[in-house]
């Protein structure tokens, strides 16, 4: 099995060090593209005005100065150049579940995957970030991931979609069991604070509110990991509301 190991921390992220490691476990043959620098945020976005510039770290691995798309892209198609069998993404240095999954790279690097007709997971360590120095469990990760993989590829994928996976913030022995779940919706938003520098001149930071509770969903990501559970959600890539085509079709068209 060829492995590409992608993420949105960055080439130099703790993270991607032990997915690497994980990888090995199942594979010999892995190989890591990454981003040069953190591009954490960056959703499912391309490199189109300016170009595209790929590192040679060592024989199999390269940091691309672009963004995780980018790197799956180039991974493909430049720098590989045979048929890649599994495509991981992370260990991602906090939670995606819920509403960010449309905005994380890492969720990203799964999604170029799927759509380059390559099973795809995307992996996250969840973390307290409303603590001052929060502990990042990767052990939690590395003592049960590969075994979540396995599993998962033995298992019939339908078409377009993408496994995303999330370890809860806590040691591995405290983790309760596996969760097949929904991504959740917060009732929480973000907000823009306003700040001034020495010039008095504004700027503005993006900021995250409390985690909040889950709308509507009480099978969710956000309900299952805080409970200490790896929760795994079944992503498609089909986003088309077959309900409400099927109920205004014939309005509209006629």
């Amino acid at each position: 099995m060829r492995i590409l190991v992608t993420n949105d921390d960055g080439i130099n992220a703790q993270g991607l060090k032990v997915l690497e490691k994980i990888a090995r476990t199942i594979s010999k043959d892995v190989w890591v593209v990454a981003p040069e620098t953190e591009q954490s945020g960056a959703g499912h976005s391309l490199t189109v005005h300016s170009p595209l510039r790929c590192r040679k770290i060592s024989a199999k691995k390269f940091a691309v100065k672009g963004t995780p798309t980018d790197c799956v892209l180039m991974a493909a198609n430049v720098i590989i150049k045979k048929k890649i069998d599994l495509v991981l993404s992370g260990v991602n240095r906090g939670q995606n579940i819920a509403e960010d999954i449309t905005h994380s790279g890492t969720v990203a690097g799964a999604m170029e995957g799927t759509l380059l007709n390559i099973p795809s997971i995307a992996l996250s360590q969840a973390l307290d970030f409303g603590a001052t120095n929060p502990k990042v469990h990767w052990a939690n990760a590395e003592s049960h991931a590969t075994k979540i993989i396995n599993k998962l590829l033995n298992v019939k994928w339908d078409k377009d979609t993408f496994f995303n996976v999330n370890f809860p913030d806590c040691s591995p022995d405290k983790v309760k069991g596996v969760k097949l779940v929904t991504h959740g919706k917060r009732d929480t938003s973000k907000t823009i604070v306003s700040c001034a520098d020495p010039d008095n001149k504004p700027y503005y930071w993006l900021h995250w509110d409390d985690e909040g509770t889950h709308l509507h969903r009480p099978d969710s990501d956000i309900k299952w990991l805080c409970e200490n559970y790896i929760t795994i959600s079944p992503i498609c890539l089909d986003l088309t509301n077959y309900k409400m085509l099927k109920q205004l079709k014939e309005e509209i068209e006629k």
